[in-house]
């Protein structure tokens, strides 16, 4: 009895991997995983500058593994506030001159000197969102993100 049990557990095993492995032949699909190549975009790279917009609007879709590049000219120190973006994102990591740094959200960046940062993420969460300059008020000083 005790042979007769192994030997339909390891048929059973069998007969399911047999099945996963024609699944396997089904290329109709995206490739799987957040971080797959074929899951990625580049956002146009965002210009820090005093009194010059920072360009958009953003049309995310959730699910997707996005990157940007934030750049300051050094006109200024000017930042990005933006909490509700960065709460509705998965952050993977943000680069300043090679240095990695993998924190658990942000709520806004700043510079003070010139030069650029990358930010690479995972948009999660519908909605509508924006990215502004803190203490600004006008329309050119916001940038305004969607995710489906």
């Amino acid at each position: 009895m005790r042979y007769f049990l192994s030997a339909l557990v390891i048929a059973a095993l069998s007969a399911t991997t047999a099945f996963a492995d024609a699944d396997d032949d089904n290329e109709a699909g995206p490739p799987a995983g957040l971080m797959a190549a074929g899951n990625r975009d580049k956002l146009p790279e965002v210009m820090l500058s005093v009194g010059e917009p920072l360009g958009g609007p953003w049309h995310l879709k959730s699910g997707r593994y996005y990157t940007v590049e934030i750049t300051s000219d050094g006109s200024g120190e000017i930042g990005l506030s933006g909490a509700d973006f960065f709460h509705a994102v998965w952050i993977d990591e943000v680069v300043v001159e090679g240095l990695e740094v993998r924190p658990t959200g942000l709520n806004s960046v700043e510079f003070d000197e010139p030069g650029t940062m990358k930010i690479t993420f995972v948009a999660v969460t519908p909605g509508s969102y924006a990215l502004s300059i803190p203490g600004s008020s006008g329309e050119d000083q916001r940038l305004d993100i969607t995710i489906d």
